[in-house]
């Protein structure tokens, strides 16, 4: 008896150190994988963006009144504490590995005995998140969003139902919004999975449900509105953290805004509409599926309707909708049941998204070997950097002489297609709201320029060749400022005192 004992307990030690092990090792793997991004240059447009807001905020510059974005706070929040480059690559190597744990959590919970389901699901979900396929490698919104998403489900699959969880959940769900707004779409594929299963003796539990975690989300945003309205910024928080992000929604169709409103959001309708088949498709089939494989058809369909909602093909778009293909792919692979079959409908509806709107991706293999020449020797710095983008050398001596010939506190312009990655190399900051060009474009016009540059007359103004054509500020550069430097075909203009 002692023996079976002593064996019964050899064997669950060892199902938990096997358990433990291979998740060990697979964060071992990605970490590994992401030391390359711990070296890469400041290039990559909206991470200078998030660390240029990050350095207005370490500065007590006011978001959205002193430095705009159309974002939520927490990215910038984030970069503000990372304050630089390099940190932030690591604050987010480690939250997703949390995520990964997270993802794990969820996945081992709603399929307690499917082992290597666990451990392909999660595989696959660890190395979507980290390889630069998806941009893994940079710092995005979806990146940190789609943690707090994963942990809210676990809440919600495997505690129980009451308000203190349910709450809990909805404040995670409102905390990945306030990274990014589209991960609020979520909530549709839990909301989604409540009402497929709603009866007449279950109706009231599954409105208490909804109004719980409704509760749960809006507190926290609604915090910060109270936040940004005792800072003076509330009008400027709420266009640009959530009315702006409705001018994202089909804006890769600029001819179609003069058409009528079902011909030009046709597209948009037909996507809910593809949502509402999914879910009336999985609603009439219950009895025959599964609950799991309704969660994640559910939850997968909520998540392609947000991924799609501006039709623009960045592919760290379609990361708010690897966890459940993550789980698809490991039914696919590890089920031996009816449903390892029907998983196959969904996954083709997951993956015509990107092929159908025809989706960027990054070579994998080659950002690895470029990291490889760098660091053996065969290829130099300079040469590592400029195949990330051409202008990255020029934008590196540009802010080396503006750390050397100007104080922190100083403002400088800059009209550039790389502005924000000088700002955030330098540390210093612009006399306008605005950080990119684009922004000065989509947001403002000429005059709001001239005035603030007549008005904080900034030390330096820098011009450079890849910039928007520009003529009426060279006129007035040539008027107020004297040109001191050229730098790769840059203008460095300093102001002249009257």
């Amino acid at each position: 008896m002692l023996e079976l004992y002593s064996m019964d307990r050899i064997k669950k030690i060892i199902a938990k150190i096997d358990t433990t092990l291979w998740l060990e090792i697979l964060f071992a793997v990605l970490l590994i994988l992401r030391i390359p991004s711990f070296f890469e240059p400041y290039y990559y447009g909206d991470e200078m963006i998030y660390l240029t807001l990050g350095e207005g905020v370490r500065q007590g510059v006011p978001l959205y009144l002193g430095l705009h974005d159309n974002k939520p706070p927490l990215l910038y929040l984030t970069a503000a504490a990372a304050g630089n480059l390099f940190f932030f690559k690591v604050i987010l190597a480690f939250w997703s590995l949390i995520t990964v744990y997270g993802f794990w959590k969820l996945v081992s919970s709603i399929f307690p005995e499917k082992k290597n389901l666990h451990k392909i699901s999660t595989i696959i979900f660890g190395l979507f998140t980290t390889l630069p396929l998806l941009e893994g490698n940079t710092v995005n919104a979806e990146l940190f969003m789609i943690g707090p998403i994963i942990f809210a489900f676990w809440i919600l699959l495997t505690k129980k139902n009451n308000f203190k969880n349910i709450f809990i959940s909805g404040c995670l769900i409102s905390i990945a919004a306030l990274f990014k707004i589209p991960a609020a779409f979520d909530i549709l594929g839990i909301v989604a999975f409540w009402a497929i299963f709603i009866n007449k003796d279950t109706f009231f539990e599954f409105i208490k449900k909804c109004i719980y975690l409704s509760l749960g989300f809006i507190i926290p945003i609604g915090l910060t509105f109270i936040w940004y309205y005792f800072a003076g910024a509330f009008k400027e928080y709420l266009v640009a953290a959530f009315l702006q992000n409705f001018g994202y929604v089909s804006s890769w169709r600029p001819t179609d805004i003069a058409k009528p409103f079902l011909i030009k959001n046709a597209p948009l309708l037909i996507r809910a509409g593809i949502f509402v088949l999914g879910i009336g498709v999985l609603f009439i089939s219950k009895k025959k599926l599964s609950k799991n494989f309704i969660f994640v058809s559910a939850w997968l369909l909520a998540t392609l309707f947000a991924v799609t909602l501006s039709e623009r093909p960045y592919p760290h778009y379609f990361v708010q909708s690897i966890a459940p293909v993550s789980i698809l792919l490991g039914m696919l692979i590890t089920l031996k049941t009816v449903e390892q079959s029907l998983v196959v409908i969904p996954l083709t509806l997951a993956f015509f998204v990107p092929f159908y709107y025809k989706f960027w991706y990054y070579p994998t293999s080659t950002y690895y070997l470029r990291f490889i020449d760098f660091v053996s020797g065969k290829i130099t710095k300079d040469v590592y950097f400029s195949k990330f983008s051409p202008n990255i050398n020029m934008n590196y001596k540009l802010a080396d002489f503006l750390i050397k010939s100007s104080d922190k506190n100083d403002k400088v312009f800059i009209w550039s297609n790389d502005a924000p990655a000088i700002y955030s190399l330098s540390r210093r900051l612009p006399p306008t709201k605005y950080v990119a060009d684009y922004h000065f474009l989509d947001f403002s016009n000429k005059e709001y320029v001239f005035d603030i540059l007549s008005k904080s007359k900034p030390k330096f103004i820098i011009i450079t060749p890849n910039s928007f054509k520009f003529p009426e500020l060279s006129d007035f550069v040539q008027k107020n400022y004297y040109i001191i430097s050229e730098v790769d075909s840059s203008q460095i203009w300093l102001y002249i005192k009257k």
